[in-house]
């Protein structure tokens, strides 16, 4: 039996708990920006996807205007951190809603590193940094998606495999639902079916 629940019908908040507790598990954009007086601001995201490869757009969604938000339009440039499990005590800080104008690197006590293409600082212990000038924004409700062109990726040697991102040495958080943070665990590797092979796997005799 399924219990039917009507968005129409129900307060936001509780609808919202529904979809984040069923759109799981979400990839964490730890989005660092800067104010145009020139205070770092660094904040967890959890509606974060790519959404172009050629050229390299990667978009987050701010729910309300937050600090995030007002700095990639007031200055056009943000970075995506990745976000490791090490860093999970840090990460979740820099969710707290500080009082607009307080630096969470200060706050919290995260080491900054200067960008290679703009001007808002890198988390300096994250292992892979995507340095973005804003290509557009959407506004949808109570929420603004935002979209970045990548324009430069700096990456740490330790979690590379022949020059390729390792997902047992990236070891990514990731948002579900409630107060729930997930992990990595049991990793599956099947590459995908190609339809050639789909009908010659038909054809074959049963035994």
């Amino acid at each position: 039996m399924r219990i039917d629940f009507d968005p129409e019908a129900m307060d936001r908040y509780p609808f919202y708990k529904l979809l984040t507790s069923v759109v799981v598990p979400r990839p964490i954009a730890w989005v660092s920006t800067m104010s145009a007086d020139g205070t770092a601001n660094l904040a967890p995201h959890s509606f974060y996807s790519v959404s172009c490869v050629s050229p390299p757009i990667v978009q987050f969604t701010s729910v309300g205007r937050k600090d995030s938000l007002r700095n990639v339009e007031e200055t056009g440039e943000f970075v995506v951190n990745f976000a490791p499990e090490r860093l999970f005590e840090q990460i979740n800080a820099t969710a707290t809603d500080f009082p607009h104008g307080v630096s969470e690197f200060e706050e919290v006590g995260i080491e900054q590193e200067t960008s290679l293409r703009v001007k808002p600082p890198r988390v300096a212990a994250s292992p892979v940094a995507l340095e973005c000038v804003l290509h557009s924004t959407l506004g949808l409700g109570d929420s603004t998606v935002v979209f970045g062109r990548v324009v430069h990726a700096a990456v740490d040697d330790a979690v590379l495999s022949d020059g390729h991102p390792e997902i047992d040495r990236l070891k990514p958080l990731a948002r579900l639902g409630k107060n729930e943070w997930g992990t990595t665990g049991e990793v599956l590797d099947r590459a995908r079916i190609r339809y050639a092979d789909w009908e010659a796997g038909r054809s074959e005799p049963q035994g």
